[in-house]
């Protein structure tokens, strides 16, 4: 027997938190659940348990638009993240729609009876089936169950311990130990100047570099404003001080990336000194924001690699050894144990696999819409963040979105909303325009945007609110399945 519920939800991470805030708030008459795959709520923020995990954002942006984060701390230490997550979900009720251990395999629309079937197991493997009227995809981005990692020559001879972040062993001893750490992504330049303060020493390997800036860890202005104004003002003036800061530093790295470019350079080399060989191990061979931006907290990498404590080495590897890593330049790496901070292997809708009147659904295939739903596939949204900025922006707006479309469909008696695309000789590009590692991987199962709007994404916050919140619900969306009119008997009174 299927359970019933308006809107399903999959995932109890900042998505799905947000997700059913917003529902029971803009859509009080819906009935909604979340579906979790995990024990426990909080995403990413719980899965990752890393030494010094932390936002590489700050919470002013990262943290919900409706429950202020109020810690002094900008930049936020994994633990806290979560305590904030689990609070909110506590203090909204949001807590009590999950069910926990509930992973989803696949979900099929009818588009006669207008209605999702959403197949699970549960926390003892056992299959539970579920029907809704509209489904949210708010699973994140990438595989939970395991992280990206190369294959390695020698990986089998190495006498130490090989981890990788995403499965971080609780027993894993590093103090006083020899570390490298294999990678130059927001998770290395976390781990290094935390396991620094204990090993023996850390070596962050890279194959080339990225980019690195370093930013306070508590925002000033954010604080000194909770003195002076009540809490949500407060907040809501720093997220908008810290979103139109990063819309402008964004804009001007795509229209003056060489000036950019150097201009970061410079900052490291302040930090480093005159003496460091910052071409080699800080300058990358790409312009700013083809792949992110790594932020470090109060420069508490560099404060490790003046300190001794921590060191880069920039080239590519021969093998691992008995005793550490080999490089092609001969070099050679000691180490007691190796951390592979490759990335992450994405996953696109968590790999359920959808069907549309028992036709499978090919997304690779779809083109996005307003970058959270695809076409010719109704009454399903995603969330996927913005590659610049803060995730939970796009998530809130998302979010807010899908209840518009929800009460449009309820006050025009339909039941259906397909966004179609009619132009069939408009130019198409890729899914985003970013370079990282993770996102080529896994080009070819991503979807594809349009050349124009509403089709092509924006990667802009101060765009997407004028379009997700304030535009039309009908470029290029298809509403129709009416509600079925209910019959009377003869002489029977309306309600």
């Amino acid at each position: 027997m299927a359970e019933h519920f308006d809107v399903v939800v999959v995932g109890a991470g900042i998505s799905g938190i947000g997700q059913g805030y917003h529902l029971q708030t803009r859509c009080p008459e819906r009935r909604y659940v979340i579906l979790e795959g995990r024990a426990v709520l909080g995403g990413t923020w719980d899965l990752f348990r890393y030494p010094g995990i932390r936002s590489d954002s700050d919470m002013h942006t990262l943290g919900f638009s409706f429950h202020p984060w109020t810690s002094a701390r900008s930049i936020a230490d994994g633990p806290s993240i979560r305590a904030y997550v689990e609070e909110t979900a506590n203090t909204y009720g949001i807590d009590r729609h999950i069910r926990f251990r509930h992973h989803v395999t696949e979900a099929s629309w009818s588009t006669d009876e207008a209605l999702w079937t959403v197949r699970a197991t549960g926390k003892h493997g056992e299959p539970l089936t579920f029907t809704c009227n509209f489904l949210c995809m708010c699973s994140g981005y990438y595989n939970y169950a395991k992280g990206y990692t190369p294959e390695f020559t020698g990986a089998e001879r190495f006498g130490g311990r090989i981890v990788h972040p995403q499965l971080w062993p609780e027993d894993l001893d590093y103090v006083g130990k020899r570390v490298v750490v294999i990678g130059s992504g927001a998770t290395a330049v976390t781990l290094v100047p935390e396991m620094a303060r204990t090993a023996a020493h850390v070596t962050m390997l890279q194959r080339s570099p990225t980019y690195v800036v370093s930013r306070p860890a508590e925002d000033r202005i954010a604080n000194w404003l909770r003195t002076k104004l009540p809490g949500k003002v407060a907040y809501g003036v720093t997220r908008w001080k810290n979103v139109l800061m990063s819309m402008f530093f964004y804009r001007i790295a795509k229209k003056q990336p060489e000036k950019f470019k150097a201009r970061l350079i410079g900052m490291v080399r302040e930090h480093l000194g005159p003496e460091y060989d910052v071409d080699t191990h800080f300058t990358p061979r790409y312009n700013p924001w083809d792949q992110r931006l790594c932020l470090v907290p109060d420069a508490d990498l560099f404060k490790s690699i003046k300190a001794g404590d921590a060191s880069v080495a920039t080239g590519t590897i021969e093998s691992f050894t008995e005793h550490g890593v080999r490089l092609h330049s001969g070099e050679e790496l000691p180490a007691d144990i190796i951390v592979t901070a490759t990335g992450l292997e994405l996953q696109l809708l968590s790999d359920v696999r959808f069907s549309k009147d028992n036709a499978p659904i090919d997304l690779s295939k779809a083109l996005q819409y307003k970058g959270m739903m695809f076409s010719d596939v109704p009454n399903l949204a995603y969330t996927f963040g913005y590659t610049n900025a803060s995730w939970t922006l796009k998530a809130d707006l998302v979010a807010m979105y899908v209840c518009r479309l929800l009460n449009t469909m309820k006050k025009r008696g339909l039941r259906q909303a397909m966004p179609h695309n009619g132009d069939v000789a408009m130019a198409t590009e890729p899914f985003v325009d970013f370079t990282s590692g993770y996102i080529k991987r896994a080009e070819h199962k991503l979807p594809r945007q349009g050349s124009r709007k509403p089709w092509k994404l924006n990667q802009n916050y101060a765009l997407d609110v004028l379009a997700l919140r304030l535009g039309s619900v009908d470029d290029d969306m298809v509403f129709g399945n009416p509600e079925p009119k209910t019959t009377r008997a003869p002489g029977e009174l309306a309600a």
